[in-house]
């Protein structure tokens, strides 16, 4: 049953690479950080470049590929070709990663039609360190421009799907693997990929999943699943959080996939919030029963190399992660530029020196974060939001530390605060918390308590903002 179980848990790192948008019927990207109808906030994602914003010819005539090839011409560009191409050389490839004690996944997601094109619009890097008992998540924006082994340069998520259309060796995943390891250095150990039909089952087979939103997120939803996507009528904005949502099949998939209103690098948020859900909610004891179910629903959905020895080797992990345990990386910010290619296609060029520095920071144990869980922080909801408690929690498990929910004694708290009950009182570690928390120093309160279970307790009042940026808590 264990064994069983964690064959689950694994593939849930796999269930929100899920799936291409829906048609491109309306406005470019923008971001929308709370319903339609309200005042306009500050959202600390970077939009996608509009027309306007294209890159000046002075600064494009000295535009550099970063540790791709300089003399190698694109064999095709935005389309794929009619015929077998012809192989194109990479002569200098990324030096090579070390990674002796990780185990490296590449998680996809795909629409999967037979006898249709497709594109793994999702793609994630599962770590995992099984002697340090961390795993790192590193989400690849489909748009990075990339050289592909065989082809030239292209969208990253175009590498698959030429992989299979030329039976280059390994197929899809090995054209991917081989793609980010020449431009990364980055070696994959297997390949898993799901389509977003068997995702929506799974969820649904889970009992919908329950879904911590800190930063409200509004774009176009299909108003009922069986509608017709292609007609415009059939798409209203739909607005999520904060808060915490419980979410079917559908919805799940709409929040890990949508991008009307908002680009790749918070799709890739996103997806990774709702990865995170997912391994909670198939922890739960309630997915023990689900299991038979849950089992058929993954053979048919994901396609993979990973098999139930592989498994098995980590099962002694599955019951030991927490989500302190999770550290979620992103390729966005200063890790790529914005590009417009002689065909005019908005890409991201990588800087891959600073990807480079932040797969190694990934691929190793992070002392800081065993640092944080030495000590534990529970959690009380002192305002009168529902589930803020939980949102705190999250922040928290972001940047490293453990936590606990507990029940505060009221729900009236004006303020929020965070006691002090450690028997050092250390400064430097109460700001680091504070500091994840976006709280002031007059936030904190000494207190002594010799019984105390826990070395502080934050109590989050009316006054606290759930939202961040998960990019900033990495530890």
């Amino acid at each position: 049953m264990r064994k069983t179980l964690f064959f689950i848990i694994l593939i849930s790192l796999i269930l929100t690479a899920c799936g291409t948008p829906p048609p491109q019927a309306y406005s470019a990207y923008y971001f929308v950080t709370a319903p339609a109808n309200a005042t306009a906030t500050p959202t600390p994602f970077q939009p996608q470049m509009a027309a306007d914003d294209a890159i000046p010819q002075a600064i494009l005539a000295t535009a550099t590929l970063p540790a791709l090839v300089p003399t190698l011409t694109p064999i095709w560009t935005e389309t794929p070709p009619p015929a077998q191409p012809t192989l194109a050389v990479i002569e200098t490839p990324a030096p090579l990663l070390d990674a002796p004690e990780s185990l490296v996944y590449l998680l996809l997601g795909s629409d999967l039609r037979p006898g249709s094109s497709y594109r793994t619009d999702t793609i994630v890097v599962a770590a995992i360190r099984p002697r340090d008992g961390q795993v790192s998540l590193i989400s690849f924006p489909r748009d990075l421009w990339v050289n592909i082994p065989t082809v030239g340069l292209q969208r990253i998520n175009t590498a698959y799907q030429y992989g299979e259309i030329y039976d280059y060796p390994g197929g899809g995943p090995g054209l991917l693997k081989d793609t980010i390891l020449t431009n990364f250095g980055l070696a994959i150990d297997q390949t898993a990929m799901v389509d977003f039909d068997g995702f929506r089952k799974i969820v649904d087979t889970l009992g919908g999943v329950d879904l911590p939103i800190a930063c409200p997120y509004t774009d176009w939803h299909l108003i009922d699943p069986s509608f017709d996507p292609e007609y415009e009528d059939n798409w209203s904005l739909y607005t999520v959080g904060p808060g915490i949502i419980h979410m079917d099949g559908d919805l799940a998939l709409w929040y890990a996939r949508s991008r009307q209103k908002s680009n790749d690098f918070d799709r890739g948020r996103r997806q990774q919030e709702v990865l995170r859900a997912i391994y909670k909610q198939t922890l739960s004891t309630n997915t023990l029963a689900s299991l038979p179910q849950l089992y058929n629903d993954l053979n048919s959905s994901i396609k993979t190399d990973v098999g139930p020895g592989d498994v098995l080797a980590l099962a002694p992990l599955a019951f030991q992660l927490n989500n302190a345990d999770i550290r979620s990386y992103y390729v966005a910010g200063d890790l790529v530029t914005s590009w417009i290619t002689p065909g005019g296609a908005y890409v991201l060029l990588p800087n891959t020196e600073a990807i480079q520095a932040m797969l190694a920071e990934a691929l190793s144990p992070s002392a800081r974060q065993e640092e944080r869980q030495v000590f534990t922080v529970e959690v009380q909801n002192g305002s009168y939001n529902d589930g803020w408690e939980t949102l705190a929690a999250e922040r928290l498990n972001y940047a490293g530390y453990e936590t606990s929910i507990g029940e505060a004694d009221h729900r009236q708290y004006a303020a929020t605060m965070l006691l002090d009950l450690s028997d050092d009182h250390d400064p430097q570690r109460a700001s680091s918390l504070l500091a994840v928390l976006g709280l002031p120093e007059t936030s904190l309160v000494t207190a002594t308590d010799s019984d105390s279970p826990v070395d502080y307790i934050l109590i989050v009042g009316n006054d606290y903002q759930p939202c961040f940026v998960p990019s900033e808590l990495t530890p």
